[in-house]
């Protein structure tokens, strides 16, 4: 026999809004977009750091900002959540996150990488996530800055995730676990 089930309200979810997200505890996570092309996915990550309760989001680049209404379509507001910066460069906005104390990763495969499976966050440890370009990834200047590099394990033939599917699955792991 099938179970019931119903789907909860928007009432019963007790989400805070989007000028209560600002008093919510740091999660010492931060996002930092390098050179997304897609206004699309810019405005996915943002959903996605809405629901994981980012610190702030940094787009860099060629990164669509807001206001626009391909990042709305995505984000559902979550664009007027999640504090955001624009810069026009990347490794200043690494830079200045080092100087701040953070672990820099970049999501990216590299010859060092660490799978993501096996990466245990360190408690009290702040982490600045740079997720790279849909078609060419993070830039290997950046790669070369950032303290390590996360591999999300993959079991198909493709070699990639789309970059907003990496940030929610980095996301989650590092809110799980951190």
């Amino acid at each position: 026999m099938a179970r019931k089930d119903r789907k909860l309200l928007g009432i019963e979810m007790d989400r805070v809004s989007a000028e209560g997200y600002k008093d919510l505890p740091a999660s010492g996570v931060v996002v930092v977009l390098d050179n997304i092309r897609s206004a699309y996915n810019v405005g996915s990550i943002f959903r996605t750091c809405d629901a994981f309760k980012v610190d702030r989001l940094f787009l860099c680049g060629i990164c669509a900002q807001p206001p626009s209404a391909e990042i709305h379509k995505t984000a559902l507001g979550a664009e007027c959540s999640v504090p955001w910066e624009y810069a026009p460069e990347t490794l200043p906005v690494i830079e200045r996150l080092r100087a701040e104390g953070y672990e820099t990763v970049c999501v990216e495969q590299t010859v060092h990488s660490v799978k993501l499976d096996t990466f245990v966050p360190a408690e009290g440890k702040r982490y600045a996530v740079v997720l790279g370009n849909e078609v060419d990834g993070v830039q290997q200047e950046i790669v070369d800055v950032c303290d390590f590099s996360l591999e999300i394990p993959q079991f198909g033939s493709k070699h990639s995730l789309n970059v907003s599917v990496a940030a929610g699955v980095v996301l989650w792991h590092l809110r799980l676990r951190g």
